[in-house]
């Protein structure tokens, strides 16, 4: 059934799509603004998620409870509405001459019973540029989407950011094969332990998107997990990563994708 501000699927998937016309067309889209300098395109959609809890029983050996929360197509374009041009902006304003970054990030918000925000967190992306994702996360947590009902719920957000077709994950020619390269990633990874000091704990399960150079050179490098990212770690991480040496892919810029600490 048709709601305003988006619709609903039978599956459950709300996508707002008043919002991505804001988003993708500017004035063309009815939305009393100029289109931004630089056309990301990116897609917006919310899902509620189901959360499921399994609670041991002696007799049966477990039972399922199932607890789901909903959020109206109309309130979740409402939350996200004030901020879509602070979501492009992150994009347009940092992109620059890289034409070649670009990818897809996932963010997704966990809210309580009573409309409380609990994480934030980006849990997929290929995009590589931490800076941005960065800065997404924090527009993302100034989002408020009122109490759910039916209880706690999730929704997740994907963008699709680019200003060209961006470039395919890819490993240098041999990589598999090449038992130096494997154990030169592994060591540039291990690296990465440096940043978990003190109180900052080192996530777990990252997929690690790095931008290659000429002569192997870190170009971008980017993080995401379903689990928390530390502000001060993903800063160190940063900044770690940017200082590897890599295989270089024919002296154009590649792009890999890695993963830290996986599960």
């Amino acid at each position: 059934m048709a709601q305003r501000g988006g619709t609903r699927s039978a599956t459950g998937t709300v996508t707002c799509s008043r919002l991505a016309a804001c988003l993708l067309g500017g004035v063309a889209a009815g939305c009393g603004s100029a289109p931004p300098p630089v056309d990301p395109g990116p897609t917006i959609s919310a899902t509620p998620l189901t959360r499921v809890a399994v609670a041991e029983d002696a007799d049966d050996g477990g039972q399922v409870v199932s607890e789901k929360g909903h959020l109206e197509p109309a309130a979740v374009d409402a939350a996200l509405a004030p901020h879509r041009a602070a979501l492009t902006r992150c994009y347009t304003q940092k992109v620059g001459r890289r034409t070649w970054l670009g990818g897809k990030v996932v963010l997704r918000w966990a809210v309580a019973a009573d409309g409380a925000l609990g994480s934030v967190r980006i849990t997929e992306s290929d995009l590589g540029a931490w800076p941005i994702e960065r800065c997404l996360l924090d527009i993302a947590r100034q989002a408020v989407f009122g109490a759910p009902a039916g209880g706690p719920a999730e929704l997740t957000l994907p963008l699709e950011l680019s200003v060209a077709k961006p470039l395919p994950l890819a490993i240098p020619p041999g990589f598999a094969d090449d038992a130096p390269h494997a154990k030169l990633i592994a060591s540039q990874l291990a690296k990465l332990d440096g940043c978990a000091k003190g109180k900052v704990a080192a996530p777990v399960d990252v997929a690690v998107t790095i931008y290659v150079g000429p002569r192997g050179r870190a170009q971008s490098v980017g993080f995401a997990s379903a689990s928390d990212i530390d502000d001060a770690w993903s800063a160190c991480a940063e900044k770690t990563a940017l200082g590897w040496r890599l295989p270089e892919s024919k002296g154009q810029v590649g792009k890999l994708a890695l993963r830290y600490r996986p599960r």
